[in-house]
Parts: C-alpha cells; structure tokens; sequence
C-alpha cells in the first residue's frame, strides 16, 4: 500500500463546488494524481456523513470496466446503482474512453439529485462536442504533477533543499516517484509514463504512424524549454539535420502534445501596447523528470529548467501566464491573476553585478506599480532594488 500524498489545493476545489450545479472536471496529464484526489474527496464524502452507497465510483482503466463500449452502457451502469431519494455522487475516471461519454454525462447532470465528477488526461475532453453540450456547465480543475512544496511534504523532511530540488527536478514531480528509490525503478516508472502517453494518448488518438517523427520533435521540445520556438523553425531545423518533416505536421504534434499536457504553451503579450502577440511562444514541460529520461543530463540548461519550474508553480497558483514584451526586451513571466499583473524575472544567480543590472533592466523599464519579482538561486536575504523584490526562488516555491 504506498503512501497517499494529500493535495490540499485541489481537495479544496472539489469540496467548494460540491452539489454546485456544475459538472467537476478534473483534467491532467497520466499519473498526475486525478484518482487518488477522486479517493481522498470520498474520504471526505463519508467523514461528512455520505452513505457509502452514495457514492457512485467508475475509473474506465480498470478492465472491470471494458466491456463499456458506449455512453448508453455507461449510463445505465450509472443508474442501476443510483439512489432516488438521496443525493448521489457520481465520480468516472479517464471518461474519455467511452465514445460520446459527453452524452451520459449531460443524461446524469440534469438529474436533480446528481452531483457529477470526471477526470480526463487530454484537453480533448473539453473541446468539440462536449465544449458545446457543456458550455456553460462544467468547471474545470487543472492539475499538475506534484509541486516543490507537495514534494517536499510527501518527503517529509524539509533539509538541504539544494538537494532536494536536484532531485525534484532530476527524477520528477509523479506522485509515486517519492516511493521509489533506486534510480532505475525511477526510470522504469518515468518510461511507463512517457510510453503510454505516446502510444495510448497521441498516437492511437491522433493516428500518428511516423513514431521516428513524433519522437523527434518531443526530443527536440524538451530540449527548448523557455526557448522562443515556432512549427517552422522546428521543422527547418530537424530537416538540416537529416529528418524533414512538413510544418504542418509539426503544428499538429505540438497540438497533441498539449492535449495530452506534457507540453504547456506561454504566449507573448507586449506589456506597452497592452496587447497579445501571436507569434513567439514558449513552450515548457510538465515534469522535468520526463525530459531527464529522455535526455539524460547532458546539455541540462539548468536556467530554463528553474524557469520551467517557475512557471508551472505560477499555472498552480492560479495565474495566467505569459512571456512579456517591453521594447525590444523580455520579461520571463507576466501573471496575470485576480489581483491584476505581477511580474517575474528568473536567474541561476545574479551575485555578478552585470548579471543583476541586466536582470533588472526589463523590469525598471514598466513604469506601473505592479508587483515586480526577481527569482534566483542566490540565497541572499529578501532584498528590494527600487521596488523589485529579489526572492530566493526555492523560499518562493515553499510559500
């Protein structure tokens, strides 16, 4: 029996839309921790006083369940163990294997005495069809792999964080990966996690046949995370180095490889003119674990892999995240959450007097009074240059 990690965040989440009239939807990549956050709001369900036969559990991975070959099977299943006087809570896991599911879930939510939960592990979940049946109806609870401080709090011990974020970054953020502790049954599991995402997630449901193709250009974006990158400048690239491959076939890997949220993509927004670019995205990764064990530790940028770590722990927290554009410089992040915009700078160090002055320059020259941040590995007291807080960016991650 391994070790349940509480995720208090998103628990939270959960329990504030309970009996809402909306349907909870719980998306994230493979393993991320969906049905073990399904498991501890049951806990909660019945230490709140719920009947266990309240509460309705279908996970469409378990082979007990694969004979579902439709939604109407499904929602029979449903039904023919639902109360008709009580409250029932409904809770189906990876919905998104059973063709036109969307149809049950709308036939369960405009029940009265339905409460509906689903998890999925791709965004195809709320695009199409269900976007439409749904609109209006669903709220969606974006998950991530575990951060920093959820690490931390799973080990248990909160000493020699240098080590710690080493190896949070270098064996990965999966929940199970606290478990384990030789390094090859780490790179087992990770192996596990990528193969089924690429043959289950993309290629089975993007009919991709090219797995040369595909394996390419994911090694290719694991290689760039936080470098400005385009389907074009992907495809020139691998064709000079002996692989062609088309543009478009290029956008529609990177399309897949969102859905499936490994890839996450930044776009640029000129703090100026107040307006969003379209060209010049970033793309960044969500478990740096996946890019060590498909790329070993060779040509690590360790600048852009804090910055990954950055910005994913932004996506927790509830922002909207951006690349920011002022003149002709970059600001690694503008956040844009309910309080309005803050800004973050992102560095290894900044101890050398250069390397600080140019750190600052983009963020001097925004003349709101926005919060401005400059997040580093310097362990220095929290210090304000003109207003910028300069954050040990590990402190940060633990707040």
């Amino acid at each position: 029996m391994h070790k349940r990690i509480e995720r208090p965040e998103y628990l939270e989440q959960l329990i504030r839309f309970r009996e809402k009239e909306v349907i909870k939807v719980v998306t994230g990549i493979r393993r991320c921790g969906k049905s073990t956050l399904f498991d501890l709001y049951c806990e909660y369900l019945v230490q709140d006083g719920v009947s266990k036969d309240q509460i309705i559990r279908v996970n469409m991975e378990d082979p007990d369940y694969h004979d579902i070959r439709d939604y109407m099977q499904l929602y029979d299943l449903i039904r023919q163990q639902m109360h008709s006087e009580k409250m029932n809570y409904i809770l189906i896991d990876e919905v998104q294997n059973v063709p036109e599911f969307q149809k049950a879930v709308d036939g369960l939510y405009i029940k009265e005495n339905c409460d509906v939960y689903i998890t999925g592990s791709n965004a195809y979940l709320l695009s199409g069809e269900l976007a439409t049946l749904l609109a209006g109806r669903y709220v969606e609870i974006k998950m991530l792999p575990l951060s920093f401080k959820e690490y931390l709090s799973a080990l248990g011990d909160k000493t020699d964080l240098m080590l710690k974020y080493q190896n949070y970054i270098q064996n990965g953020s999966f929940p199970y990966v606290v478990q384990l502790e030789k390094k090859r049954d780490i790179h087992a599991y990770l192996e596990g996690i990528y193969t089924s995402i690429i043959l289950k997630d993309i290629m089975a449901r993007y009919r991709i046949a090219d797995t040369g193709g595909l394996d390419s250009v994911i090694r290719f974006m694991f290689d760039n995370v936080g470098n400005l990158c385009s389907a074009t400048k992907i495809a020139n690239t691998m064709t000079t180095a002996g692989r062609k491959i088309a543009i478009s076939t290029v956008e529609n890997y990177l399309g897949a490889l969102t859905e499936c949220f490994i890839l996450y993509k930044a776009g640029r927004y000129d703090v100026k003119g107040k307006q969003y670019l379209t060209t010049g995205n970033k793309y960044y990764l969500c478990d740096m674990g996946l890019r060590y064990y498909l790329l070993g530790t060779k040509r690590a940028d360790l600048g852009h892999i804090l910055e990954n770590v950055v910005y994913l722990e932004l996506l927790r927290r509830g922002y909207e995240v951006y690349i920011g554009k002022v003149g002709n410089a970059e600001i690694d992040f503008i956040a844009i959450g309910e309080e309005g915009e803050e800004y973050y700078q992102v560095a290894l160090t900044v101890m050398e007097e250069s390397t600080l002055e140019r750190e600052l320059a983009p963020l001097e020259s925004i003349r709101d009074h926005n919060p401005k941040y400059l997040l580093t590995m310097d362990f220095t007291p929290l210090t304000s240059h003109n207003g910028i807080k300069q954050w040990n960016v590990l402190e940060w991650l633990m707040k």
